[in-house]
């Protein structure tokens, strides 16, 4: 299925939860946040959430400094 994540628009697998996401995107254990179609998904829902065709995906990690 096609969904669009941070504007650029990528193919993934059906049943991709939002974990399995974060794993992809290489952010596992970073600090972040993620937005599905402008509704930000709870971290403790991520093992649980599915993405759905076409959804809009911005995920958003901490970046330390001072």
């Amino acid at each position: 299925m096609q969904v669009t994540v941070n504007g650029s628009v990528c193919e993934i697998p059906n049943e991709t939860t939002a974990r399995e996401m974060i794993h992809r995107l290489e952010l596992t254990g970073r600090r972040i946040a993620m937005e599905v179609n402008g509704e930000i998904v709870p971290r403790s829902a991520y093992g649980d959430h599915l993405f759905r065709d076409g959804d809009s995906i911005e995920v958003i990690h901490a970046v330390g400094g001072g």
